[in-house]
């Protein structure tokens, strides 16, 4: 197995960008559950996500969410973030929230409707500018409920000719990036609903155009780590959504339910070419804190990714590559499993310490005192959460 002091160096290169959303109040369809000190305006979300990168330095980003955080001056917000020590990132479009997009936003038999979805991007794309972002990630939640409700490949269609419009606006050092889901919250069908469906509508845009794949929007018993590989051989793989299920789209803290699973993704990505310096794969979190304290939870997610990484980064790639040339399946998956099984923790305190960051950043933020200062702090004004 590779030593990790060989590999050491290479855990610098990861960024693992947070989601604005991830620090407000989030819940299930049935409740939406308050917690004391949450954000009440995007200013306050970028200082709770400034902490998780200060414990860690594992997130120097924060992806943003329109219209939830809007601001009169995206300059100001860029500043203020960089004050706190990181960028903003990721533009992530919603067409999924207004009365008008019940029946479809950019796939819509409507003409007015698209291009009142389409205008939503127009304006994230000026967002962008403005915040210097290179991704707009666009998530539907366009499809159908029932047989017979509308026509799907005229929906297909719409939908290539939405994309084009955005694509059209897209800037030279910009990306579009367009997520996928396999139902929810349309059950017969979505328009979107898988990688194939995603990779067909952007091959047809341009090199400008890649897949994001979310761990949490695929059928059971999905091999995720092929379509990683897949996606990564034919050069679309724009970014990651890291979360973690049980049954469906869950969003739990990437890891919970099949640690395994994770290590396996990583082992495709760092194959493939898309980790740090050797490709521009983002990684990024989308999950939702329902139950637990949203800035441990936040810090619990990079820190699952981030050991996962180092065990990915441990398997001895030419051992390995000697035993599957060999035919030795059980020599081939041994070294696999050696990776994986190794316990990294106490190395990757030792490499935190090296580099001056507490050797448990969930003990040092818990002892930090700055849970107590915002929930003293932020009493009075709307907390940010679903819909703000």
């Amino acid at each position: 197995m590779t030593n990790f002091a060989d590999v050491s160096d290479r855990l610098a290169e990861q960024a693992i960008e947070l989601p604005s959303w991830a620090f407000g109040n989030s819940g299930t369809r049935f409740k939406v559950f308050a917690q004391p000190g949450v954000p009440r305006d995007p200013f306050e979300k970028i200082a709770d996500a400034a902490q998780v990168h200060k414990y860690t330095a594992l997130s120097p980003s924060v992806a943003l969410h329109i219209p939830w955080d809007k601001v009169a001056s995206y300059a100001d917000l860029k500043k203020h973030a960089e004050d706190h020590g990181v960028a903003l990132g990721t533009i992530n479009s919603n067409t999924f929230q207004d009365d008008i997009y019940k029946l479809g936003s950019l796939t819509h038999s409507d003409a007015k409707t698209r291009q009142t979805a389409i205008d939503h991007h127009f304006e994230c794309i000026d967002i962008m500018g403005e915040t210097g972002s290179r991704d707009l990630k666009i998530w539907l939640a366009d499809g159908t409920n029932y047989p017979g409700q509308d026509d799907m490949r005229g929906r297909q269609d719409r939908l290539t000719d939405s994309l084009q419009k955005i694509y059209e606006r897209i800037g030279e050092g910009q990306r579009l990036v367009l997520e996928y889901k396999i139902f929810e919250p349309a059950f017969y069908h979505m328009d979107v609903p898988d990688w194939g469906t995603s990779y067909a509508q952007v091959a047809a845009l341009g090199d400008r155009a890649t897949v994001c794949l979310d761990t949490g929007h695929h059928a059971p018993s999905t091999n995720i780590e092929f379509i990683v590989m897949q996606l990564l051989r034919l050069g679309k793989l724009g970014s990651f959504d890291f979360n973690s299920r049980f049954y469906a789209d869950d969003d739990l803290i990437v890891g919970a339910a099949d640690p395994f699973q994770l290590f396996r993704i990583i082992v495709e990505v760092i194959r493939g070419g898309g980790y740090g310096s050797d490709g521009d794969t983002a990684f990024m979190l989308d999950q939702c804190h329902n139950i637990e304290d949203k800035i441990p939870g936040q810090i619990r997610s990079v820190l699952n990714v981030q050991e996962m990484t180092a065990r990915a980064l441990l398997v001895d790639r030419a051992a390995l590559s000697a035993a599957q040339l060999a035919g030795d399946v059980l020599a081939a998956h041994g070294i696999l499993m050696d990776a994986f099984y190794t316990d990294v923790r106490p190395m990757l305190a030792s490499w935190r310490e090296e580099r001056g960051l507490p050797a448990d950043p969930m003990a040092a933020y818990a002892e930090s005192g700055y849970a107590a200062s915002i929930i003293e702090g932020r009493v009075g004004g709307a907390q940010a959460g679903w819909g703000a």
